[in-house]
């Protein structure tokens, strides 16, 4: 059953001085919120290492932030913003970037009731040489509701990546109410990032340093890694009174048959950094459902954990997954999630979370509600009350499972 869960319920006062409009001179001296068993206390995040349970689990999300915001100009001056959310043609990102002369995407239009028609050239008012050569350009070749798909093409057969890297800008969070600046480029992304897609920082990662990173692997903690590309949706405020009428956008995510046979056979706590690992490793369940009562996985829908409850182990589930990925000579699983976590969701593989700070009536404090049996106020009044700096470049916690 769905839930109904109004989500006026989960607001909460965040003046703007609280929201952290750029990242701290060094990732690891934010501060570190800890919740265990309705318990709170403060820490710095370099001392994580010593914070986390011993022969534990920890899972990160290495996708990468692409620069994916553009801005062009019409013959009549007027400026036109476009935002590339995912692929179109092709539809795999790692075959997009790699296109020489042309490809499609989906894109958010800025100011597009004064594009009608005819290709844009790119903004240079620099004059940079390395831009001048490419020669990008767009076309609008359909519009759908509050999307278009939009055509680049361009001149000196640069791989698409590198037609970013020159010409876009890093899409930050437009509630830090500034345009990207050069430090962005490089505190906007994950140290351990690799792999390109993202328009958003799973940003509970940013924290992360090599010295910490170090001292995790010093605890004999096991460190793993997924892949989600974070999309726009992240962004959008849930504007239903209802969590019901919210429409959840479809992310694409990674994950190893050698990581899922891990989780299959654990006796030990799994760690989530992130929101995005935690959709992604709870997703697991859910395709491997698909595989017992289908025969494959696909994408999952945004209500599946809520529409039933599978009888099935989390044991049984990713036996069914492994299964089929063996039989299928695939070593990676790669599917898309619409998963909605909110109040009433049964986890079945994260125990601990590590995360930064949400905006009011999001999906992630929901998320944050569901993952702390209901007490994220407590959580909350506390950082406000003493001082945590909020939201994507802001300070972080660590929270066990209620």
């Amino acid at each position: 059953m769905i839930p109904e869960i109004r989500i006026s319920d989960y607001d909460y006062p965040l003046p703007d001085a609280r929201i952290a409009k750029y990242p701290l001179a060094e990732r690891d001296a934010s501060k570190l919120l800890r919740y265990n068993g309705g318990v709170i206390d403060e820490h710095i995040f370099k001392e994580i290492p010593s914070l986390l349970p011993e022969d534990s689990l920890m899972v990160f999300n290495d996708t990468k932030v692409v620069p994916a915001r553009l801005h062009f100009m019409k013959e009549t001056g007027a400026h036109i913003e476009i935002f590339c959310l995912e692929p179109s043609v092709p539809a795999e990102y790692s075959q997009i970037f790699a296109e020489r002369q042309r490809c499609r995407w989906k894109c958010i239009v800025g100011n597009v009731k004064k594009w009608k028609s005819g290709r844009l050239q790119l903004c240079n008012p620099e004059n940079a040489p390395e831009v001048s050569r490419l020669g990008l350009e767009a076309q609008m070749v359909e519009r759908d509701g509050e999307t278009s798909v939009i055509e680049f093409s361009w001149n000196d057969g640069s791989p698409f990546s590198r037609v970013l890297e020159f010409c876009g800008t890093i899409p930050i969070p437009p509630y830090l109410n500034r345009e990207s600046e050069s430090i962005d480029s490089e505190r906007y992304q994950t140290l351990y990032a690799r792999y390109r897609g993202s328009v958003a920082a799973p940003t509970a990662g940013l924290h992360f340093t090599e010295n910490v990173l170090a001292g995790i692997k010093e605890r004999g903690i096991d460190m793993e890694n997924v892949c989600l590309h974070v999309g726009a949706g992240t962004f959008l405020p849930v504007k239903s009174m209802e969590i019901s009428g919210h429409s959840m956008h479809r992310e694409p995510f990674a994950i190893s048959i050698d990581l899922i046979e891990k989780l299959r056979n654990r006796d030990r706590k799994v760690i989530a950094v992130g929101t995005t690992s935690v959709r992604t490793l709870e997703s697991i369940y859910y395709a491997g459902v698909q595989c017992i009562e289908t025969g494959r996985p696909s994408d999952i829908p945004q209500w599946m954990p809520y529409e039933k409850e599978y009888g099935y182990s989390f044991e049984e589930a990713a036996d069914a997954l492994i299964a089929y990925l063996k039989n299928n000579s695939m070593d990676v699983l790669k599917i898309g999630t619409k998963i909605i976590i909110v109040p009433g969701f049964r986890f079945r593989v994260t125990d601990v979370l590590v995360t930064n700070f949400h905006q009011p009536q999001s999906t992630l404090l929901l998320l944050i509600s569901a993952f702390v049996g209901g007490d994220w106020r407590t959580i909350y009044d506390y950082a406000l009350s003493h001082d945590f700096r909020f939201l994507s470049y802001g300070d972080s916690s660590l929270l066990f499972r209620a």
